[in-house]
């Protein structure tokens, strides 16, 4: 199925004032969350463990204090790509699967959505030119 792209609005001005879809998939607390890399190192190790882990086991995978660790999955946690789950003094944490794919796929759908053409950039490298 082929989609209908957006007519580009012309001007980086006048593309600031037109509200699209990239606008709201460019979520900048998802990547402020994802631009640390001992976050980005334990979303890792969970995503490969593929089953809700505690929080000490997921400390095993960086050389970084618990209480950091329980900082760092919080924060993500919190834009959405972690689920938590308590139980007494045990808390773990695994990663929303579904969810991370669907912002990403999101993204990707939207980004290309701006892109007037279906080739739009030339072998020159000039995009949308």
């Amino acid at each position: 199925m082929v989609q209908q792209r957006n007519q580009a609005p012309g001007s980086p001005k006048a593309a600031a004032r037109v509200r699209r879809p990239v606008d709201k998939a460019l979520n900048a607390d998802l990547f402020k969350a994802l631009s640390d890399p001992t976050r980005l190192k334990l979303l890792a190790c969970l995503a490969k463990c593929g089953r809700p882990c505690l929080v000490r086991e997921v400390a095993g995978c960086c050389d970084v204090d618990l209480s950091v660790v329980s900082r760092h999955l919080a924060a993500l946690e919190r834009v959405g790509i972690l689920e938590v789950t308590k139980q007494g003094r045990d808390v773990s944490y695994r990663v929303r699967f579904d969810e991370v794919v669907a912002l990403f796929r999101g993204l990707a759908d939207a980004m290309e959505q701006c892109c007037p053409q279906s080739d739009c950039c030339t072998e020159k490298g000039d995009c949308c030119g």
